[in-house]
């Protein structure tokens, strides 16, 4: 019973959002309930869908958005590769297991999917909130990281240590993990894999930030040591990202950094040049010996790191069979036949093609080549951004880039999911705006609050 507490964040966002407005229950109540809070968490309701903390928030904000007419939402393209994906995910498990089983994944396509892309696409860039939404999502990832050297030093996340208590059993399955003497941190994202990929996005976010001039100058209290706010954030960032131990989101967020390079230079044909020598002089060698490493198999393997890298590549061999038997619409989320000695996925696309086959994949990977494509196309047609660094498109894209590689050494679940539709949501808003638009990133363009009463609104300029 004490579970239902789960439900708090959602009776907050449902009163904010009507009180004050959509965005600022968005802002305010869903970010930080789903950032800071665990997914794994569930409020178990009889004969319906069970809502995490993350969940029941943005269920409480979306009535708010749809009873007041969607503000900012406009259909595009792009809308049909996020609805796909989720409908394709939610008919596969239908299918698989009929809807008493299905429900849960379907709540999630809805409150993981659907819901964070068209919030962050209605209520961000057609607001003027872009920087407030950056910082929030920074803000609250770096207060996550603080936390986190707990865990880090102790073995033990002090999410599970305080809540647990109101969710017995829930947590049992996700566990502090180690590597090279070191405990992983996790945070509340149950495993550092996906804190590795939360923190990276949120440092690139916060280098986006930082040389925008976001931050401001220091505080009074704080002129007295060598550290601007900025510089503060950002290695606290970087911190988390080192204390989650994860050699995937690492290579990610090195690709993300080439990315950024081509975006923050003044020559960027020559920048361009640069990153693909490197990926062709680089990348084929590095390609030849990697095919040489992982060919010895895991019984060969004379080293931990090789061996995870050979069960990689032997997950792709061995599943390929099994994938193609149920091609289309997969096996759902746990019922495909297991080879012996590889019960773990660990490559989110060959994991996604096994639970639901290869439409969602391909809604998938064109939500990631369409979004890339369109974010570098911009930030290449506008000139060099100033400050250097500030160009939003080079870091959205980075993301992509970060994300895209991650997830094919990793899986993408809880909070990450969410948190990828967010960004995608973002960029698309992002894209559909005026073009050459890049704010100084002081402050918002604008607030969008509505006036108090369910149905009117006003727009207030700064």
């Amino acid at each position: 019973m004490l579970a239902i507490i789960a439900l708090i964040p959602g009776v907050v966002a449902l009163w904010l959002g009507f009180t004050r407005s959509p965005h600022t229950a968005f802002l305010m109540a869903y970010l930080p309930a789903m950032l800071l809070l665990p997914e794994y968490y569930r409020w178990n309701a009889p004969g319906l869908p069970d809502p995490t903390f993350g969940q029941a928030a943005i269920v409480g904000v979306s009535i708010a958005f749809f009873a007041r007419g969607a503000p900012g939402y406009r259909f595009t393209p792009m809308d049909l590769l996020v609805f796909g994906f989720a409908l394709a995910a939610s008919l596969s498990e239908f299918l698989a297991s009929g809807y008493k089983d299905a429900q849960n994944l379907m709540f999630n396509m809805l409150t993981w999917v659907v819901l964070p892309y068209i919030l962050a696409k209605s209520l961000v860039e057609p607001a003027g909130l872009r920087v407030r939404f950056a910082k929030q999502i920074v803000l609250l990832l770096f207060a996550i990281a603080v936390v986190s050297v707990y865990e880090f030093r102790f073995g033990a996340t002090p999410w599970r240590l305080i809540l647990d208590r109101f969710f017995p059993w829930q947590g049992l399955g996700w566990v502090t993990t180690f590597r090279w003497g070191f405990a992983r941190v996790a945070g509340p994202y149950g495993h550092a894999i996906l804190a590795g990929i939360l923190m990276v996005v949120a440092y690139r976010i916060q280098r986006w930030l930082e040389w925008s001039g976001a931050w401001g100058p220091k505080p009074r209290l704080l002129r007295w040591q060598p550290l601007s706010p900025a510089q503060i954030i950002t290695l606290g960032l970087l911190g988390g990202v080192v204390m989650t131990m994860v050699r995937g989101p690492w290579i990610g967020a090195i690709l993300a950094a080439l990315v950024v390079a081509v975006g923050r230079s003044p020559r960027r044909q020559v920048a361009i040049g640069i990153v693909l020598g490197l990926l062709v002089f680089v990348g084929i060698p590095a390609v030849i010996w990697f095919l040489d490493y992982v060919s010895v198999g895991r019984v060969g393997a004379q080293t931990v790191a090789q061996e995870s890298a050979a069960y990689r590549w032997e997950l792709l061999t061995e599943y390929a069979g099994v994938a193609a038997e149920r091609l289309w619409l997969g096996w759902g989320l746990n019922d495909w036949p297991k080879v012996p000695g590889m019960p773990s996925i660990d490559n989110y696309y060959l994991l996604l093609l096994l639970m639901h086959g290869v439409i969602a994949l391909g809604c998938l990977l064109g939500i990631f080549v369409t979004m890339l494509f369109r974010l570098i196309r911009r930030g290449l047609r506008e000139p060099l951004a100033i400050p250097r660094g500030s160009s939003l498109a080079f870091t959205l894209a980075s993301i992509y880039v970060a994300i895209g590689f991650s997830i094919a050494t990793v899986f993408l679940g809880l909070q990450a999911i969410p948190v990828f539709f967010l960004i995608t949501g973002w960029a698309e808003g992002y894209l559909n705006g005026p073009a050459g638009e890049e704010p100084a990133a002081v402050g918002d363009t604008a607030t969008a609050e509505p006036a108090a009463g369910p149905y009117r609104f006003r727009e207030v300029m700064t």
